[in-house]
């Protein structure tokens, strides 16, 4: 008896080769593929901005850079002893201010440069589970541990997805009409929202993603969610938090 069932995987009209120029953005997922793209010796960006979870904070950082709309002291906060900004990963912040806003800023004009020379573009979505920031009400990145009363969870619409990732799309290709699409849902398992309220947010990714309104030429869905699920289901195909998928996985 085979213990194991088969994702089939669609063959992409555009494959990668080593003449490519890949970009790759949102969850930690990312980074893990980038790793493995790497190790192999492709030409990849992963992340310029940091680990980005939900697909609303990582349409605001393309269009920031694609637009060169740089950051400025509107957008940067001081806490716990170093300057920080709800648009990006924790991992950039900084005890000096104006060093800052300068690598912020740089970051900016180096994904501007990498999207418009970018043959494929890989964007893994994480949750749609969102947290908005009450007085400005935005929808942050990264809360950076301020306190939790200074937000607002809240579940991202199909629509509101769709609209995003449509947005995206269309951003990108304004600059760079050639570049290609490759999306997928992060098989990381968000279990501290809770186990239903994790199936929930995954759902809503994935039906926002198969929108026969989102369906483009230029892009494609990896079915990396799904093989977590169903190909690879067994515990022994996951880290020691049995979350994250291991290296065998």
């Amino acid at each position: 008896m085979n213990f194991q069932t088969q994702i089939p995987i669609r063959k992409y009209d555009f494959p990668i080769d080593y003449t490519s120029k890949v970009l790759l953005l949102g969850s930690c997922f990312a980074e893990n593929m980038a790793q493995k793209f790497e190790y192999f010796k492709f030409d990849t960006v992963v992340n310029p901005f940091g680990i980005i979870f939900n697909p609303i904070s990582l349409e605001k950082l393309i269009v920031r850079s694609i637009r060169k709309n740089y950051f400025t002291e509107e957008d940067i906060f001081f806490h716990n002893e170093a300057w920080h900004c709800f648009e990006v990963h924790s991992e950039l912040s900084n005890s000096d201010k104006e060093v800052f806003l300068n690598e912020l800023n740089q970051l900016i004009d180096s994904t501007n440069w990498h999207i418009e020379k970018s043959t494929h573009c890989l964007i893994t979505l994480g949750t749609s589970w969102v947290y908005k920031h009450i007085e400005s009400n935005k929808i942050v990145a990264n809360c950076h541990k301020v306190p939790q009363k200074q937000f607002v969870k809240e579940l991202l619409s199909i629509a509101q997805i769709e609209a995003s990732l449509k947005k995206i799309i269309a951003e990108i290709q304004a600059v760079n009409p050639n570049c290609t699409f490759i999306f997928t849902v992060s098989p990381v398992r968000h279990i501290k929202d809770g186990f239903v309220e994790n199936n929930l947010s995954k759902a809503h990714l994935i039906a926002a993603l198969q929108s026969s309104s989102f369906q483009l030429p230029a892009s494609s869905y990896f079915p990396s969610y799904e093989i977590m699920m169903d190909e690879l289901r067994d515990y022994r195909f996951y880290a020691e938090d049995m979350l994250h998928p291991n290296q065998t996985a």
